[in-house]
């Protein structure tokens, strides 16, 4: 993942004694009060931000080929990582698209 989007929490701080441990003593885990992760509309827009440079690199590897800097093979990866990625994209967004048609039909 990219940085800024993974949550970063330290669960041995969250560590409180509890009723129920049988090692060292009870604990339980203390709620998060503030979230440490960006809001969804930061996290997409980090992904599309990703997304649309991985889709861009393999047309620098084909100017860098055609110039001789680039081997073909190392073109074809990025090529074939690009359309992975595309395949995946397309795919959420219609998973996306279809949570959101059923939670428009649940009545009030």
């Amino acid at each position: 993942m990219v940085d800024g989007i993974t949550p970063k929490i330290n669960l041995g701080e969250r560590i409180e004694p509890s009723k129920i441990s049988t090692f060292n003593g009870p604990i339980r885990i203390k709620s998060i009060e503030q979230p440490e992760t960006a809001d969804f509309k930061t996290v997409m827009g980090g992904l599309v931000e990703q997304l649309n440079t991985d889709l861009n690199a393999p047309d620098q590897l084909v100017e860098d080929m055609m110039l001789d800097k680039a081997d073909i093979h190392d073109v074809m990866a990025a090529i074939q990582k690009s359309e992975i990625q595309m395949n995946i994209a397309t795919t959420a967004l219609g998973k996306v698209i279809q949570t959101y048609e059923k939670i428009m039909q649940i009545s009030i």
